[in-house]
């Protein structure tokens, strides 16, 4: 009896796993096939992508559309081989992106945690309600503030600049004020009443022993935000408007080379290597910390 009992958990068990492993499989399938479909699109040939758009695999394979991308190739020998003349300055908008990203990642992450840490040690009045209007603005959409932003940027001189770019996500991120504070509350309070025995300040005690011990997901904090940031489009577009070149993040340059292109079929090889490369980075992120954004996730969850 107990065998038959056994066989049978033995197989619902069996059964379940076998579904669960169907569900995730048809789930990395329907996340991945568009990016391989990107890079399947940047390896074929502009001349037969209309004959081979519904192959799996890329027909007459070239590496010349990714040389379009980064510079290697002039104009007029794209125009010889019947693409647009029309280039991605690939290499400056990575630079200016990378700068984008790494100024307001970095001053979202330090400026969330020292407002999370406030609100999960810190006694003051209000405290409560100032911690509820945060957790406010996470119901409020973003567009939303495009338009008082841009106006902000307007009266102050600050268009098609660097500064106007960042200038409305440098302050603290609702959600990241959220998270730290979950991991500081967690952080033994018996350290800290220690280090003010020792006659520690508060600001000392929060960059020498809460951040050290933070350092995990201050991390997850820093990639969900670069992941953001990365593939911001709408802001950096209208607030640089399309016209200084040099301010064009990966995302407007590749919408500008799509605008810019004469009449006619649209140059998709080109469109899908410089799309696959801006991928590039944000996916080797992914690989080598997406374990660490997943834990941290959790941890947070459960608190």
């Amino acid at each position: 009896m107990e065998n038959r009992v056994s066989s049978r958990v033995v197989q619902r068990f069996s059964l379940s796993r076998g579904i669960a492993w169907v569900l995730l499989l048809l789930f990395i399938f329907v996340s991945v096939f568009p990016i391989y479909f990107v890079f399947k699109t940047a390896l074929t040939s502009h001349k037969v992508l209309g004959q081979t758009a519904a192959n799996f695999f890329p027909s007459d394979s070239t590496l010349f559309n990714f040389s379009r991308v980064l510079g290697l190739v002039s104009p007029e020998t794209a125009q010889a081989a019947g693409v647009s003349p029309e280039t991605i300055n690939f290499i400056g908008s990575l630079q200016i992106t990378v700068w984008y990203v790494l100024v307001t990642v970095t001053a979202q992450v330090i400026f969330s945690a020292l407002a999370a840490y406030a609100f999960a040690r810190l006694r003051f009045p209000g405290r409560d309600f100032l911690f509820f209007l945060v957790l406010s603005a996470m119901m409020i959409p973003s567009i939303v503030l495009f338009i008082p932003n841009f106006i902000l940027m307007k009266n102050l001189g600050w268009l098609s600049t660097f500064q106007g770019m960042v200038a409305p996500s440098l302050l603290i991120s609702p959600f990241g004020v959220f998270f730290l504070r979950q991991f500081f509350l967690s952080i033994p309070l018996e350290l800290e009443e220690a280090a003010k025995l020792d006659g520690a300040t508060p600001v000392f005690i929060f960059w020498r022993i809460v951040l050290p011990l933070s350092q995990g997901p201050l991390a997850t904090l820093g990639i969900l935000t670069t992941i953001g940031m990365w593939n911001d489009f709408f802001w950096p577009f209208i607030v640089n408007s399309g016209s200084n070149e040099n301010l064009r993040v990966l995302t407007v340059a590749l919408q500008q080379f799509r605008a810019n292109q004469p009449s006619g079929p649209p140059d998709w090889t080109g469109l899908m290597a410089g799309t696959f490369l801006s991928i590039v980075p944000v996916f080797v992120l992914l690989v080598f910390m997406g374990r660490r954004v997943v834990e941290s996730l959790q941890f947070s969850g459960s608190k």
